[in-house]
């Protein structure tokens, strides 16, 4: 996330853990999931756009890419 500016950094975590929040109450399961994983998604709000996958064994969410309109 290196070159954005600090709004973006901000709006880009809180959007992320939002997601990541979301994405627990989804999958229960976790660790122990065994069905396929959801592939890349996107999310946007405001000037803000995620490309991100979600690591449902791992329990995680891989941001893979952020875009910036601003």
């Amino acid at each position: 996330m290196d070159g954005l500016p600090d709004i973006a950094r901000g709006e880009a975590e809180r959007l992320a853990n939002e997601i990541a929040i979301r994405e627990s109450m989804v999958f229960l399961e976790g660790a122990a999931y065994t069905g396929p994983g959801p592939g890349l998604r996107t999310e946007a709000r405001g000037k803000l756009m995620l490309n991100y996958l979600t690591d449902v064994r791992g329990e995680r969410i891989v941001v893979v890419q952020v875009s910036w309109f601003g």
